[in-house]
């Protein structure tokens, strides 16, 4: 591995860790309302092991710990999100106080420890009481979204300065309005057309509330991205890769950066345009100061005529026979190299950070230790990459790991570790993982 320094990137690089307030925080007291992921989790075998987030990393309880587990690494900024359902219980109308002054609790001990928070307002936890008028199907999302971001930006404008609008909308309607893997568990395209064409509308919308409130904040919003490669140099594994990456990696951005969906390369979009009101394309158009990109790995696809309107399919990476983490995503630290590249050919692109990328793998604790050293490759492979985009001109300026605490990994339920610091999910103690050493080192240097 090359010999990188946290200063090889600039003395302006952004460095930090992620994490969601669904994932970790537990605590569903204090006048905080249900959220989909808590009603999802009840169904029969929609979590791995019928976990569910009720306790998680107890975060709710622990939260001084871990943030200061954060400043023992060293790390400057810290992605959190906020529940909605914790802030509105019922998703509208009236404010929980005892959610707001947990929140108050949460950054203040951030600022008073140094440590920059950059908040999310939407990380998939939508209150259960919205998902029952509808959720993302329904175009009143926008009044409630609009007044939710409004509550959150009103009260916290005065310590707060970093926002990010939603998380990875593709996979929020993908995989909870289209596959039905992830809450809310709807399927088909006439759930997903309108949650889509809602969620880029409320990305949009939720950048001008914000800016109006607080014209001195720094906006971004997030997408999930992967580097999309054909199976073979057939034109139909060609043109299935191309609609892959249309539709993993571009549905999102283009209508923010005002060039409309990408109907042309995937026609089955064309039905979008009966969820339009009049001046729709002029609100879908936001000005973020940055993007969040989050990678994890590429996918590999062929043509298939078994996949309804894509005609496109995904090759598992244990079936290509590629080291691969435990999620079964290969470890292709070059994917996001091309992600970077992808996203920065957009004029309209000011600033790119990298707000998620890690690995899971299956983490053993040997004498109060865990040695991770794939994990520890992964990120230091990864940052190889993007300090080559970097150099190349790209205008990417920071990079969060995800994530600080093992947690719940959605429908992988506990399986999963991603983070820096492993968590007994029985005791809730915490070790700091070796990765999480070599990133204090790094940062360090």
């Amino acid at each position: 591995m090359e010999e990188l320094k946290c200063t090889d990137f600039g003395n302006d690089f952004i460095w930090g860790v992620s994490s969601s307030a669904l994932q970790i925080e537990g605590g569903n007291t204090d006048g905080k309302g249900l959220s989909i992921w808590d009603e999802f989790s009840k169904q029969k075998k929609a979590i791995l092991n019928n976990d569910t987030p009720e306790v998680a990393c107890d975060f709710y309880n622990r939260y001084r710990d871990d943030i200061a587990l954060v400043k023992e690494l060293g790390i400057p900024n810290f992605r959190i999100s906020f529940s909605w359902a914790r802030i509105m219980p019922e998703g509208e109308g009236n404010v929980n106080a005892a959610g707001l002054a947990f929140y108050h609790k949460v950054i203040d001990t951030c600022n008073e420890l140094g440590i920059v928070p950059w908040v999310t307002l939407y990380h998939w936890d939508l209150p259960l009481a919205l998902e029952k008028k509808g959720g993302w199907t329904n175009r009143e999302i926008i009044n409630w979204f609009n007044n939710y971001v409004a509550v959150c930006v009103n009260e916290f404008k005065d310590k707060v300065k970093h926002w990010m609008v939603l998380n990875e909308p593709m996979v929020f309607t993908g995989a909870g309005y289209f596959l039905g893997a992830h809450a809310p568990g709807k399927k088909g395209l006439s759930n997903f057309l309108p949650a889509m064409h809602h969620a880029v509308l409320c990305q949009a919308i939720g950048l001008k509330i914000i800016k109006k409130i607080q014209p001195e904040s720094i906006v971004g919003t997030t997408f999930s991205c992967s580097y999309i490669t054909p199976n073979s140099t057939s034109q139909k594994d060609i043109k299935a890769a191309e609609r892959m990456d249309v539709l993993l990696n571009r549905a999102f951005i283009e209508p923010s950066l005002g060039l409309g969906y990408p109907i042309k390369q995937i026609p089955f979009l064309k039905n979008i345009k009966k969820y339009f009101l009049p001046g729709d394309e002029e609100l879908m158009k936001a000005g973020f100061d940055f993007i969040g990109i989050q990678n994890y790995t590429r996918e590999v696809v062929k043509y298939t005529l078994c996949v309804p309107y894509l005609q496109s399919k995904i090759i598992p990476a244990d079936k290509r026979k590629v080291f691969h983490t435990l999620m079964d995503w290969e470890v292709y630290p070059e994917a996001i190299y091309k992600m970077i590249k992808q996203f920065n050919a957009y004029e309209g692109v000011k600033k790119i950070l990298v707000t998620e990328n890690g690995a899971s793998f299956p983490d053993e604790v040997l004498q109060n230790q865990v040695d991770d050293k794939n994990r520890e490759q992964y990120i230091n492979e990864n940052l190889e990459c993007v300090l080559r985009a970097k150099r190349e001109g790209n205008k990417i300026y920071g990079y969060f790991v995800w994530s600080l605490t093992d947690n719940f990994e959605w429908a992988e339920g506990y399986k999963q570790r991603f983070g820096l610091i492993y968590v007994n999910f029985n005791s809730q103690g915490r070790i700091i993982k070796n990765s999480g050493y070599w990133y204090r080192d790094f940062l360090k240097s």
